[in-house]
């Protein structure tokens, strides 16, 4: 069994690329709370269509929406995993002890501003989910994806309003879990400004 780790930090603090470099190298399993919601969003299920009317105004979506997504997927995984945007509140921790046993927590610390920049600059394809940044990572082809070639697009909690209000929603519901799991004493803090690769070696290094 590999790694059970949980990835801390804010919107745009580079959770997303972070995990799938952990994928990569170490074969954990990425769960994604953000992608499992977008992609019922985008299929218009009924969990989509309720998730959507939260996301739409940066707020967070119903614990027990959110613990049942995450819940099911664990379950049926024997290796390693790292959670990517779960949990976000002390409740969602409780939770979670419940049906996993976490090793690692990484927290990845970055300042609001630069955070809105990375945020208000970043581009999604609908299709695969990879993201791209018009600064640090854009598109060979202007408004394209690289790898499956559909048509990118800003999500509608990327603009700086919405992402101002995700942040507040962070720090008013998120930060209390650094304290959560700093008294566990399994939390690691890593810079998040900066080189990735570096930030990666910092996390790899942690473990």
């Amino acid at each position: 069994m590999g790694f059970r780790i949980i990835l801390l930090g804010p919107p745009g603090s580079g959770k997303g690329t972070q995990a799938e470099k952990l994928n990569d190298d170490l074969g954990l399993i990425r769960l994604s709370t953000g992608d499992m919601l977008r992609e019922a969003v985008r299929d218009q299920t009924e969990l989509g269509k309720m998730a959507k009317q939260y996301m739409d105004k940066g707020a967070l979506v119903p614990d027990d929406v959110v613990i049942g997504l995450i819940e099911e997927k664990i379950l049926h995984i024997k290796e390693g995993f790292v959670l990517d945007g779960f949990p976000r509140t002390v409740q969602q921790a409780d939770a979670l002890r419940k049906f996993a046993d976490i090793e690692h927590v990484i927290n990845l610390d970055v300042d609001d501003e630069e955070l809105v920049s990375r945020l208000t600059k970043r581009r999604s394809c609908p299709d695969c989910n990879v993201v791209f940044h018009l600064i640090y990572k854009p598109p060979m082809k202007d408004g394209v994806c690289d790898k499956c070639g559909a048509a990118l697009y800003q999500r509608s909690d990327d603009t700086e309003e919405t992402v101002r209000a995700r942040l507040k929603v962070y720090r008013d519901n998120t930060f209390p879990l650094i304290e959560y799991y700093g008294k566990q004493g399994i939390l690691v803090n890593i810079d998040g400004k900066g080189n990735i690769n570096e930030i990666y070696e910092a996390i790899e290094a942690s473990l």
